[in-house]
């Protein structure tokens, strides 16, 4: 029976991670009663990912890591994906996952020219959502959770746009059968508030307005579903 993978690019504060666990903890979470079948692969570690021909599926998580920075393990990943991608395994990014998995199949990923996205944002489906199999369930517009400095600039050649807002133009893309979602759809608000309170200081500099942020994460149990719906895929 063929593998699925959760491949762990990080782990939130150590604060974050006491309180809460790690974000491949979160996804098992969300993936409900299906989260028990998926093996988790830490790459960050050196832990090796195994054949594609053996892996049914796959989710990346998030990260602390910048896909700018190329490091050794990320770039390693970086080229499983590809070849993940290339034998049509089907592929799910969360937020670095998403930014490694454009980087891997051809866009660019850089810094945000306006800063963090932080807590939780409201996001548009966006037309060529019609159809597909994560989005076209969605409604017109959901609310999501968000940290990140970095983003997808440039997607993959080939690569439609699900979902946007108007800070982040490339909320969600799909390429055949990869999907990168910016935002996330593991957190829940307790975890949201926890980052955002560790992040507290980095945020000021950038002139966020954190007690606004803080007050406005809130429940997104819309963007929750795109993680079982990836899982009812694999069992096609």
């Amino acid at each position: 029976m063929k593998q699925r993978l959760i491949i762990k690019t990080g782990e939130p504060h150590a604060e974050v991670r006491a309180e809460h666990g790690n974000f491949e903890q979160w996804i098992v979470r969300e993936l409900g009663s299906d989260g028990a079948a998926w093996r988790v692969v830490d790459v960050t570690g050196g832990e090796a990912l195994p054949a594609v021909a053996e892996v049914a599926g796959a989710i990346i998580t998030g990260s602390p890591a910048m896909v700018s920075d190329r490091a050794d393990w990320s770039e390693e990943a970086a080229a499983w994906l590809r070849a993940a991608h290339a034998a049509k395994v089907p592929l799910l990014g969360i937020c670095f996952g998403h930014q490694l998995l454009a980087h891997a199949l051809g866009g660019e990923v850089g810094y945000h020219p306006g800063g963090p996205e932080v807590g939780t944002v409201q996001v548009q489906r966006q037309p060529a959502a019609a159809g597909d199999a994560l989005f076209d369930a969605m409604p017109v517009s959901f609310a999501a959770h968000v940290l990140h400095w970095q983003s997808v600039l440039r997607l993959p050649p080939g690569a439609a746009v699900l979902a946007a807002n108007a800070f982040e133009p490339h909320h969600a893309f799909r390429l055949g059968n990869s999907w990168g979602v910016q935002f996330h759809p593991e957190f829940d608000p307790a975890a949201s508030v926890s980052l955002l309170d560790v992040l507290t200081p980095a945020l000021e500099k950038e002139q966020q307005p954190v007690a606004a942020l803080r007050a406005g994460i809130t429940a997104t149990p819309d963007a929750a579903t795109l993680l079982p719906r990836f899982a009812a895929l694999l069992a096609d």
